[in-house]
């Protein structure tokens, strides 16, 4: 697959004078993203906008591990999403883009499918290992239910990756803040041994 072009999304966002623009910012207590840990007590932010169905976005998060500083992971992703009946259905682009050598880049399509509290998602991506020169193929999948804040994720690796994890927890927000408290319990394949996680994120999203 090929990379997001930066000219690309800007002709999008130059051609989209309808669209609703905001920004957020974040900490987390522990960043782990599909069950891995990424980094402690990282920083992230982004800037989004929607049009009609239409999304377009960039994010960033201070990764390393235990040491910060290490690194930014930058995502850039766009897509569309629209309704059939009362099913909503979706299909985007996302990119994972490193600045020091905490990890290669990760190219994906991403499929989304919701009704009532279920929301269902699909990745199929390539990993680009620069150690070895070569380009991996990797699948991963969710289930998500979801009601009034509280919510329980099952995820899973497949093809290239292996491994799974579930994770419940309870977001709310309070004066104009977003908050989040979960538990994460990982297998022995997603991260080499088995872990569990309490993560608290704080949150803030600003109309631009």
């Amino acid at each position: 697959m090929k990379a997001l072009s930066p000219g690309i999304l800007l002709f999008l966002l130059a051609s989209t004078a309808s669209a609703d623009f905001s920004a957020n910012l974040g900490v987390a207590s522990d960043y782990y993203f599909r069950g891995i840990f990424q980094a402690k007590s990282s920083a992230n932010g982004g800037v989004d906008f929607e049009s009609g169905g239409f999304y377009a976005g960039v994010w960033a998060a201070d990764v390393g591990g235990d040491i910060a500083g290490d690194g930014l992971e930058v995502d850039g992703y766009f897509g569309y999403g629209f309704d059939l009946g009362e099913v909503n259905l979706g299909i985007g682009f996302t990119g994972y883009y490193y600045t020091g050598d905490f990890d290669d880049t990760y190219q994906e399509i991403n499929l989304s499918a919701g009704y009532g509290w279920l929301t269902v998602d699909a990745a199929v991506g390539q990993y680009d290992d620069a150690e070895s020169g070569s380009s991996v193929d990797y699948q991963f999948y969710s289930a998500t239910l979801a009601h009034n804040g509280f919510w329980g994720q099952y995820g899973t690796f497949q093809d290239t990756f292996s491994g799974d994890y579930v994770q419940f927890g309870y977001d709310f927000s309070l004066v104009e803040f977003d908050f989040g408290f979960s538990l994460l319990l990982t297998d022995d394949n997603a991260v080499g041994e088995e872990e569990q996680a309490l993560i608290f994120t704080v949150g803030k999203t600003f109309d631009l």
